[in-house]
């Protein structure tokens, strides 16, 4: 019995390797076409990713034990950025979700809100900068709010349309049971608009990293977007590109953490694998 778990344990490792390497196969390959071209054809705007990694590696994990590790500029750049991302990401998905929930289930709220919603969704949120900084001021209320104001939009939307979607069956059940609103939301009209609900909350959290490192860049002391900027303004161009392989790869773990917890909470769904 053991050796047929053990032979078990290894067909699902060596199964899940070869899906590994399989995913990362392109990107592999473009880091070893970009590090051969880069020797052959040396450029001070493109290190080779070796340089990249050296450079990344001593600036975020050449720190004392007593700090796991990590660097000051991890502590004092990475951790506030993420701060700042997360909870800008996490306001604009609650504001997104409850104003979204109410205008979907009126009648008429949408016909009043859209072109609003259509018009503030246009502006670029960049340009609304100077307008957070004049009533935040410069620092970290201006970064929340840009990040929120860009963020909220698929949520908001996502939402609405999932809740206007909900089967007219459903509705007319719960009416004539005399459901208490609140349940009937929680346990039917949310559950039922949830799918859409997480395809908003997916592209927010890559808006919100993008915002985050846009708003850093006015203003800003501390930070992803200011370090990222130093290090271009100083012509450092493998701390540059340290921070913006920092950036994707944060971008990829908010990703694929996202649809872990999304592929789990929505599992009920029939439709899902």
């Amino acid at each position: 019995m053991s050796l047929t778990l053990s032979g078990r344990v290894g067909n699902r490792v060596g199964r899940g390797v070869s899906v590994l390497l399989r995913n990362w196969l392109v990107f592999i390959a473009l880091v070893l076409l970009w590090e051969l071209v880069t020797r052959l054809l040396p450029s001070p705007f493109f290190p080779p990713p070796s340089q990249i990694v050296t450079t990344a590696v001593k600036l975020w994990f050449t720190g004392p034990a007593s700090q796991v590790f990590l660097t000051d500029a991890v502590y004092d750049n990475v951790f506030p950025s993420l701060g700042r991302t997360l909870g800008g990401w996490a306001g604009a998905g609650l504001l997104g979700i409850a104003l979204g929930t109410a205008i979907g289930r009126s009648r008429t709220a949408i016909d009043y809100f859209g072109p609003l919603f259509a018009f503030f969704r246009s502006v670029p949120p960049p340009a609304l900068i100077p307008v957070f900084a004049i009533l935040f001021g410069l620092g970290p209320g201006m970064q929340t709010g840009s990040i929120v104001f860009g963020a909220i939009w698929p949520v908001l939307l996502n939402t609405v349309d999932g809740v206007r979607s909900v089967d007219q069956v459903k509705v007319d059940t719960a009416r004539s049971m005399r459901t208490p609103r609140g349940y009937w939301i929680a346990s039917v009209v949310l559950p039922a608009a949830a799918p859409k609900i997480f395809a908003g909350l997916r592209v927010s959290l890559s808006i919100s990293l993008l915002l985050m490192v846009v708003s850093e860049l006015v203003g800003s002391s501390f930070g992803i977007g200011h370090s990222l900027l130093t290090a271009q303004q100083s012509f450092d161009f493998p701390l540059m590109w340290s921070w913006l392989v920092l950036l994707g790869l944060l971008g990829y773990g908010f990703n694929a953490a996202f649809l872990a917890v999304e592929r789990r909470v929505l599992a009920w769904q029939p439709t899902r694998t």
